[in-house]
């Protein structure tokens, strides 16, 4: 991958438009311009929508790509998928809605960055990819918004972060459920109802596991090669790959090469409400106590704030608070979506906007961290001490070893 410094600075999309009007107005060469050009009362010129493109058209992604195509600020142009069935599909979809044969399709997600014109992407990957194309995207001027859990590791956290940072882009996690599943709950503790919150409990799993599914043939309609990246070699196996939501096997979700199981998948939404309604989202807990008790294994996270953040805690309820009875704290404003359309229009807002969208990418990551840091404990079976600031465990050397996976090359990070 070459180094973003050592690049020329590419002229953006309306760079070009403006300089391809003044020179049109400047020789006085006739033109046609559409009415879908000039936009009209329900949809803004072209000059005013944001080129996307989708990486990952499968599932979540084909999802994501209704909702961005449905809104008439948005001029969707290009996807992308390592399955040609995907793909085509998925461009076959595109060209319907706009009644042509514009939309490019790709099978590498580098060919769709690398285009001056398109403004955002978003990204639904097997999980193993995020971080790759999110920084990739960034360095190469995209906005993006990512399908959760948004990391496979604790070390791609920072580093997707530092590149939305750096590049100066709007970076959007993708769970919808963080606000609007756990609104109430949301509106109780923020509302002070249950005054100074000392705990609260996710019920969420399992944690993701070896994969040793047998070789199959591969079939044509796939990369293999591609789709695997920097995950390591493995035989093709269509459960293997397969996308569908399970995480209990059968699925790439279930599998620790590409996924973090239900912990990351489902703790992404659940360990993302929970965190939102205790109002911890901006911190990372400094301790995860592992407990091997009689009723069962679970752990506790605790915060810098003495926050107790608890997991799988036995005969406690799902998403249950422990507050002060009794007690009332002074209320604060609940944040929420800008924009209209939910979480995606939450999203194309803020990249017009340049303001930092609802989960934005550190919040995300503080989020999933959670979810890292637990299956770490787990694994371990025993209590480690979390330098947020340095980004490692304190004096466990085995546990820092976990922190990040190996990938093959060129995939680095």
């Amino acid at each position: 991958m070459d180094n973003p410094q050592d690049t020329p600075k590419q002229p953006s999309r309306r760079d070009f438009l403006k300089t391809a009007g003044a020179a049109s107005a400047a020789i006085a060469i006739p033109y046609v311009i559409t009415s879908s050009a000039l936009g009209d009362a329900t949809r803004p010129p072209a000059s005013d929508r944001i080129v996307m493109g989708g990486i990952g058209i499968g599932n979540m992604g084909r999802g994501d790509q209704g909702a961005f195509l449905g809104r008439g600020d948005v001029q969707y142009v290009a996807v992308c998928d390592v399955r040609k069935g995907a793909r085509d599909g998925a461009k076959g979809k595109v060209d319907g809605h706009y009644h042509n044969k514009d939309c490019k399709a790709y099978n590498d997600f580098r060919e769709l960055i690398s285009r001056t014109d398109i403004d955002a992407i978003h990204c639904a990957t097997p999980d193993h990819w995020h971080a790759i194309v999110v920084i990739e995207a960034c360095r190469h001027g995209k906005d993006v918004y990512c399908q959760k859990p948004e990391t496979r590791t604790l070390r791609e956290g920072p580093l997707m972060v530092q590149a939305a940072r750096r590049y100066g882009r709007v970076v959007s996690g993708g769970s919808q459920r963080v606000l609007e599943d756990y609104r109430g709950l949301v509106n109780k503790c923020w509302g002070g109802e249950l005054g100074n919150i000392k705990s609260i409990n996710v019920n969420v799993g399992p944690l993701s596991q070896p994969c040793n599914l047998p070789a199959q043939p591969v079939p044509a309609d796939i990369d293999w090669e591609m789709w695997l990246g920097p995950a390591p070699w493995a035989p093709y196996n269509s459960k293997r790959c397969d996308g569908n939501f399970g995480t209990s096997g059968g699925s790439w979700r279930s599998y620790i090469d590409y996924s973090g199981g239900g912990m990351t998948d489902w703790g992404a939404h659940h360990f993302g409400g929970a965190t939102f309604a205790v109002d911890v989202r901006e911190l990372q807990p400094e301790e995860v106590i592992y407990h091997d008790e009689k009723d069962g294994k679970y752990v506790t996270l605790r915060y810098p704030n003495g926050l107790l953040f608890h997991h799988n805690k036995p005969k406690t309820g799902h998403m249950q608070v422990e507050g002060t009875p009794g007690e009332k704290r002074a209320a604060k404003p609940v944040p929420t979506y800008k924009g209209q359309g939910g979480i995606y229009g939450d999203f194309i807002d803020c990249v017009k906007t340049r303001e930092k969208p609802f989960r934005d990418i550190e919040l995300a990551v503080n989020t999933v961290a959670v979810s890292h840091l637990a299956t770490i404990a787990y694994t371990l079976q025993r209590t480690l001490k979390w330098d947020a600031a340095a980004q490692q465990f304190t004096g466990d050397e085995e546990a820092n070893r976990m922190v990040d996976r190996a990938r093959r090359e060129p995939w680095q990070l």
